[in-house]
């Protein structure tokens, strides 16, 4: 099962990364395609902090190198974690797999050019959601899974109660 999981990740990474380039190489920068009007936007941003620009106005010069070791050291987390259950098909080991192919997605643009593309914006009126992209979608619907599964799915010592 671990390589399918492993897949995953692989998937993840690589629908990220092209869509990070097609955005760089199509728009120029917060330039923007309405998809819904009033709703969705396809725009090119570039996010220096991060999840959801957390951290992306701090002039701190140590940003870059925590967000890195922070991001390191969770993907070790994780992939401990998918390796130890990985031996059948679960909604926690797709979401761990969703979670990692995000995490290094976001990881190498960090690593590469010390920012992370964002494109997918959606607002309505003038309230919006920062933007995000492929690897942060992945990400939170990786963790919505795990917290499905721990929130909903009985384990076999509490089916026994």
């Amino acid at each position: 099962m671990r390589k399918y999981f492993f897949l995953i990740a692989v998937l993840v990474i690589a629908l990220d990364r092209y869509t990070k380039w097609l955005i760089a190489h199509r728009l120029t920068m917060h330039d923007s395609i309405t998809v819904i009007p009033g709703f969705f936007r396809i725009i090119h941003t570039e996010n220096p902090g991060a999840a959801f620009g957390l951290f992306a106005d701090s002039p701190s010069e140590w940003k870059i190198a925590l967000l890195i070791i922070f991001s390191l050291m969770a993907l070790a987390v994780v992939s401990a974690l998918l390796w130890k259950n990985s031996h059948r098909l679960t909604s926690t080991g797709i979401g761990l797999s969703l979670i990692l192919g995000g995490a290094i997605g976001n990881l190498w643009d960090r690593i590469v050019s010390r920012h992370v593309v964002d494109f997918l914006l959606f607002y309505v009126g003038h309230y919006q959601w920062p933007a995000f992209n492929v690897a942060d979608s992945a990400i939170v619907v990786g963790a919505g899974l795990l917290v499905f599964e721990i929130l909903f799915t009985k384990s076999p010592d509490r089916q026994s109660a």
